[in-house]
């Protein structure tokens, strides 16, 4: 079944401010809640469908991509596709209703409280700057990172070594501590992190002294990092883990690279071909020559055909970058220029004159168009 807009699921209009979003989706929340509803299939799936057109609408950037696409640009996002399940929808419902809104007292929502937080580290950016030789065949770098790492006098538990953390008194090693409320539509329950714990259900009494009781210390460290071939500039790798470790035994963050294109001397990159700008003398364009062209592996030689014109491309296969996703290589594409001498003797200006009379040096209006091609063509 085909989905429904999503600014007609929440009843707004499409310039519908985020206040008046909230409200709509507020509204609905109430109105098809599975506690309010038992057993009532249609209204859960009224349900998920309210919570789903939210999702999108109150992200500016997926607002932006629904409005432009509509479902189609949502593949892949969080709210599109595929649909959300009940634990994607209660954790957000502290937006709408303040603190840790969980559901109508017990049954369906009452179960989803949250537990205890598990804190994550914060990821790492570094900038790395490759050749285009260290592009074409990928390259392994080594980098020095100032880091957070686990605290090697308590094993990142923020403990004195020989003592060990309490339960919290207060929410007694739930993280969250729980108030229900009398309302006009029955019990609602609401949970908020633990004032006393912040969430972790535990108390460190006796501190690790080397780290302060935060499990981590700060050092520097060295990472490998492995760089396939075929990235190209302002793309980001990441590697899971490797960025900052996270407080008293977390998750540790991820360290994300975004690669940085060094220019090369003679080669510019246009996707996953070259392009190399070669300028030869009038005499070999009409005489024809050998040529030597820079490549990533190393100069190779070329036949330049008598008569070749200016604006003449030559495409060397293969020769280019290599597809990052392993879909085979691009060219090397060799743009040929004729250079004009800016001054000539007074023997050389008799020569060409001489030349200009011959009918054989006067350019052919084939020639002219055959000429736009290619460069239409090569810009294409």
């Amino acid at each position: 079944m085909a989905k429904r807009d999503y600014y007609e699921v929440l009843g707004v209009s499409k310039d519908a401010g985020k206040d008046e979003i909230k409200k709509a989706y507020r509204k609905k929340a109430l109105k098809f809640h599975p506690d309010k509803n038992p057993d009532n299939s249609e209204a859960e799936e009224n349900f998920k469908e309210a919570a789903e057109a939210y999702e999108v609408l109150s992200n500016e950037n997926k607002r932006s991509r629904y409005d432009q696409f509509g479902h189609a640009g949502m593949s892949g996002a969080s709210g599109g596709g595929g649909g959300m399940n009940m634990d994607d929808i209660f954790s957000h419902f502290g937006d709408i209703f303040g603190g840790g809104f969980s559901g109508f007292g017990g049954g369906f929502g009452g179960s989803r409280q949250r537990g205890r937080r598990v804190s994550k580290g914060t990821n790492l950016r570094v900038r790395v700057k490759l050749t285009l030789s260290e592009i074409a065949n990928g390259v392994e770098k080594k980098i020095k990172v100032n880091k957070h790492v686990a605290c090697d006098q308590c094993n990142g538990t923020g403990a004195e070594h020989g003592s060990a953390s309490e339960t919290c008194h207060t929410c007694h090693g739930q993280g969250v501590v729980t108030k229900i409320a009398n309302t006009l539509l029955g019990q609602m329950q609401t949970s908020a992190t633990c004032p006393t714990c912040s969430g972790e259900g535990k108390i460190i009494k006796n501190k690790c002294r080397a780290c302060a009781g935060d499990g981590v210390v700060r050092e520097e460290e060295i990472i490998k990092i492995n760089i396939p071939a075929g990235v190209a500039e302002g793309m980001q790798l990441s590697m899971q883990g490797k960025g900052n470790a996270a407080k008293r035994g977390g998750i540790n963050g991820d360290l994300i690279i975004l690669v940085e294109e060094e220019p090369h001397a003679e080669l510019t990159r246009h996707d996953n071909d070259l392009l190399y700008n070669l300028n030869i003398s009038i005499a070999d364009a009409i005489l024809g020559a050998p040529a030597e062209i820079p490549t990533i592996e190393g100069k190779v030689k070329v036949k330049i055909d008598a008569g070749t014109q200016s604006g003449k491309i030559l495409r060397l296969r293969g020769k280019g970058i290599p597809d990052v996703e392993g879909y085979g290589k691009g060219d090397l594409l060799v743009k040929i220029n004729v250079w004009i001498p800016q001054s000539i003797n007074k023997e050389e200006k008799k020569i060409v004159e001489k030349l200009k009379l011959s009918t054989n040096f006067n350019p052919s209006e084939s020639a002219d168009k055959s000429f736009f091609n290619k460069v239409r063509d090569f810009f294409e």
